[in-house]
């Protein structure tokens, strides 16, 4: 007798609707928005927290190769800083060296969901991370490197990973591979993944279940929500209410799959040793003109991570860096302009990302050699135009007090046309949601704006 062979639906139109009712919903079943400081507070008096700079001859673990110059773990394992060269095929006299971080694992950033009373809510943990402004800020349920959730370190477990690592009879919503900042890492990936549960779920006290709107709310203020827990929120399968587009989506992938093909960049990974205007002493290494960033050393304690100290370097970038939308309405239907950002650690060279991305101290764009487009427009917008602003942490398991200034801004047709200048295009909020939901197309700092969107923190 033949099996009948049972098709699933290829898609779940019911999906976006949860969603949307979540983004809809302010008001959770474990907390109100407006305890989450005390409980912050709590969380931080429950462990200790402390991160001081030391001199690199003090990184248990790490050191110097003396051939290379590269510091590394003594395992192989978590993370390197070596050395890179960026070369510009259309211009080879504009090549630059930098340091960067090479991180070849792929880690899980994991949200588990489930739904009470009709509403999804998102499990989020109160994380510390060394190099957050604040150190303890709202992360995902997992936020874990292969190394770490494979406990190399020899510590306790990552909590909640099995949802992740074996979803068996779970739910996954959203599953796509991203890159992390292309200026910072080379060729890293990570595994963003919104897992929905129908099983009762034990919850630590360092976890509380919040729904969409909730996370919005609180993406509206400076370093509450984390890099990872924005990255994750950007692959949730959302939709927005558009007639239609100034570009259909076989344009848009045309068009960005020709900036991908110039291959503009040509990155290769060299040893620190041999790096050009870069120089290291017992603190820092450090460019010749304190521009960019440097690299330093900490020792940390942190009662509620896996391990409770250890020692690690960090990535200090010089200043807060400046990342933004203009926004402008094309037939009656909000639009943003990106830009093909090509970066010398992105595995595909180019991905989409903001209007202007970049810090202000160092305006000029490494291809062209020009100011920044558009960031007069948006350093001197006025206050009217503005549809958000809030200061927002990079990733404080890499970099230490990398603040950047993330906005949502009105533009005119002289400000931003609508045939704007070659590497920038026009699209929805739902084209870009697209797309986020497949792997490097959308880079971390435009994910970071999109999850502004898709929680509702603010409606265009």
């Amino acid at each position: 007798m033949a099996i009948e062979t049972v098709l699933e639906t290829r898609e779940d139109t019911e999906l976006p609707h949860r969603f949307a009712r979540s983004a809809a919903t302010t008001a959770g079943v474990s907390m109100r928005t407006a305890d989450l400081p005390a409980w912050f507070a709590e969380r931080r008096a429950a462990h200790r927290f402390r991160v001081r700079p030391i001199p690199f001859s003090e990184l248990d673990g790490w050191a110097f190769d003396p051939a290379t110059g590269n510091l590394a773990h003594r395992t192989g394992r978590y993370f390197s800083i070596e050395g890179l060269q960026v070369v510009p095929d259309d211009d080879p006299s504009r090549t630059w060296q930098q340091p960067i971080i090479v991180q070849p694992e792929i880690g899980i950033l994991g949200i588990l969901a489930k739904e009470f009373d009709g509403v999804l809510h998102f499990l989020m943990q109160a994380k510390m991370e060394p190099g957050n402004t604040n150190l303890l800020q709202l992360s995902p349920t997992v936020q874990a490197t292969h190394s770490n959730y494979t406990r190399i370190h020899g510590g306790s477990r990552v909590k909640y990973l099995d949802y992740f690592i074996r979803p068996g009879r779970h739910r996954v919503l959203a599953d796509a591979l991203q890159s992390e900042h292309g200026s910072w890492f080379f060729q890293k990936s990570n595994r963003n993944m919104i897992v929905e549960t129908f099983d009762e779920v034990p919850q630590d006290d360092d976890f509380r279940w919040l729904t969409l709107g909730q996370i919005g709310e609180l993406l509206r203020l400076d370093n509450v929500v984390n890099m990872d827990a924005r990255t994750v929120l950007s692959t949730a399968p959302t939709t927005y209410a558009e007639a239609g587009a100034l570009h259909s989506d076989t344009d848009l992938l045309s068009w960005l799959t020709t900036e991908r093909s110039r291959r503009r960049l040509r990155p290769r990974l060299l040893p620190l040793t041999r790096l050009a205007e870069w120089e290291r002493d017992d603190m820092s290494l450090a460019h010749v003109h304190r521009r960019h960033f440097r690299v330093v050393a900490v020792a940390v304690e942190a009662g509620n991570r896996e391990v409770s100290a250890w020692r690690q370097p960090l990535l200090e970038p010089v200043g807060p860096g400046t990342h933004a939308f203009l926004v402008r309405s094309f037939g009656g239907v909000p639009h943003v302009l990106v830009a093909a950002r090509a970066e010398g650690g992105l595995a595909d060279v180019v991905e989409l990302g903001p209007t202007v991305q970049c810090h202000p101290r160092e305006h000029t764009d490494p291809l062209s050699g020009e100011r920044s487009p558009f960031l007069d427009t948006v350093l001197n917008a006025d206050p009217r135009r503005i549809r958000y602003a809030a200061t927002h942490c990079e990733e404080g398991g890499r970099f230490l007090r990398a603040e950047s200034r993330y906005l949502l801004v009105d533009a005119d047709e002289e400000q931003a046309p609508e045939r704007p200048p070659p590497g920038y295009h026009w699209l929805t909020p739902g084209q870009l949601a697209s797309l986020a939901r497949h792997s490097r197309y959308v880079n971390v700092q435009a994910r970071t704006l999109l999850a502004v969107l898709n929680t509702r923190a603010v409606r265009l």
